[in-house]
């Protein structure tokens, strides 16, 4: 009856209804694509003017330059002219000639709240670009075999946050491969954990995943630099409980208008819980801008941007190696910094030096700076977003003027001040305090947003025990008492330690 009301429709409107038309209409294994539903709002809506747009937005990317595969990429999802250099810059860190069999797209759902999540499994996404083929095999494989995962056409129907990104796979990829799109209907541990144990078995060097989240919304300017920065931190630290409580204390601070520091948390926790169980899985970080950054936007009133990356470390390369010249490079330029800004308040150009490839690494540093033996400042950073010499040059300054424990370093002290350099190896999480090698590991502690770290040497200076090392950098660094590591998120590192000759 439905069939024939439909035909009276047709010839009521005056159409020519043909059989092969009904039958298509009725056939359940037609493809029903998903027709665009922000272009022209979020990026432009013909294919020339789409096309223009993104050959814009590459030229001015800021790729970053990963070891290994990347198997995992967190971009922005706002509209192009705000956060596309940012989502640019993770696309255009993989070769364009990048080998993937599948691209799955994670999304937090802005516009329906449903259990579960939603894969959209009837058809493909189409774009001004053309048709963005799905896997439907894999998406209907997801729904049959796990109970928390379905297809509900609404998830799907205005979500902007898969659509935005799929223009970028299809211009940036010379072979684009299929992908899974994928909406999260509900923001909660239980259903980040569901979904990444269902996608576990797809998570490879032979997929891609796409997390597709924006983070601060609405503070102003310099409040959304120092939220996003303590939220990206805590993802690449890799640990999902360490992210999620970030985002509490975050959530609870006194910052005006600030509605959430993440929009597409679940999806980025979904992507830890996986990334957490692979030891060989580091995550860089690619480009942080915001709202404010572009030449429209209000610095009063931002949203934050970051593209991380998770990519797959061969573990005999987590050991940096530098050569004695590298070494060299890097104490001259700190050397160089601090008698500079200490005798005229400014930074000293670096261009003149010849900075090789192992310094360009955007890896953690510490700077220390002793005097007549004793300790005078120290300041590192673990996660850097920047090459490691100018990662030395900004610690060399800090450790001079913010260490708190000491007044600032005078120009006069320069002639007794030796400089110790400690180039750090990407933190590895651990779950037993043997793991916790004496002398070779640094250790690195976080409870309740509270963190301290002691370097690998000070067992060797001390004579401290295993237990001793822990319990002094929880109540002296950390703050959380002595025994407050026995339930802290505990993390170790390996350090390449050089310095000047000691000063008379």
């Amino acid at each position: 009856m439905i069939r024939h009301f439909i035909i009276h429709m047709a010839l009521c409107a005056g159409l020519m209804v043909s059989a092969s038309t009904i039958l298509l209409a009725q056939d359940p294994f037609t493809p029903i694509n998903r027709q665009p539903a922000v272009a022209g709002s979020f990026y432009p809506h013909s294919k020339k003017a789409l096309e223009l747009s993104l050959q814009e937005l590459f030229a001015k990317a800021s790729p970053a330059k990963l070891e290994g595969k990347i198997q995992s990429l967190i971009v922005p999802h706002a509209g192009y002219a705000y956060s596309g250099i940012v989502a640019a810059s993770g696309y255009k860190s993989i070769p364009k000639d990048a080998d993937y069999n599948n691209i799955f797209i994670i999304a937090s759902s802005h516009r329906e709240h449903f259990n579960g999540s939603s894969v959209y499994s009837v058809g493909h996404y189409q774009t001004p670009l053309g048709e963005a083929r799905v896997n439907m095999e894999i998406a209907n494989a997801l729904i049959d075999n796990n109970k928390n995962i379905n297809y509900h056409s609404k998830a799907h129907d205005r979500e902007h946050s898969i659509e935005v990104q799929v223009p970028f796979i299809q211009y940036h990829f010379e072979k684009p491969p299929p992908i899974i799109p994928i909406v999260m209907g509900s923001s909660s541990v239980s259903a980040a954990r569901d979904l990444a144990a269902a996608l576990m078995p797809y998570f490879s060097p032979d997929n891609l995943f796409i997390i597709s989240s924006d983070f601060s919304h609405y503070p102003d300017y310099q409040d959304a630099v120092h939220i996003d920065g303590l939220t990206g931190n805590s993802i690449l630290t890799k640990d999902p409980e360490h992210f999620y409580n970030t985002l509490r204390k975050n959530s609870n601070k006194p910052v005006q208008n600030l509605a959430t520091p993440c929009c597409g948390w679940s999806s980025i926790l979904t992507m830890l819980y996986m990334s957490d169980r692979r030891d060989n899985m580091e995550i860089s970080p690619i480009l942080y801008r915001n709202s404010g950054d572009s030449p429209i936007g209000d610095k009063q009133r931002v949203v934050g941007y970051w593209a991380i990356a998770g990519h797959e470390v061969p573990q005999e390369s987590l050991q940096f190696m530098f050569e004695d010249v590298d070494k060299q490079a890097l104490l001259e330029i700190s050397r160089e910094t601090l008698e500079s800004y200490l005798r005229s308040g400014e930074l000293p150009d670096l261009s003149a030096y010849k900075i090789s490839d192992p310094l360009k690494e955007q890896t953690g540093a510490f700077v220390s700076l002793y005097m007549g033996g004793r300790l005078r400042g120290c300041i590192g950073n673990f996660f850097a977003s920047k090459p490691l010499y100018m990662v030395v040059q900004e610690m060399t300054l800090a450790a001079a003027t913010h260490d708190h424990r000491f007044a600032p370093v005078e120009s006069p002290e320069l002639k007794y001040i030796d400089i110790e350099i400690s180039v750090l190896t990407p933190l590895q999480k651990i779950n037993s305090i043997d793991e916790f090698q004496l002398g070779r590991h640094g250790i690195y502690m976080t409870k309740d947003g509270k963190s301290g770290t002691y370097l690998p040497h000070v067992a060797t200076q001390t004579g401290w025990s295993a237990e001793e090392i822990l319990g002094h950098c929880a109540r002296e660094k950390a703050g959380i008492g002595w025994d407050g590591w026995n339930d802290a998120d505990l993390f170790v590192y390996e350090a390449i330690v050089f310095g000047e000759e000691k000063r008379k």
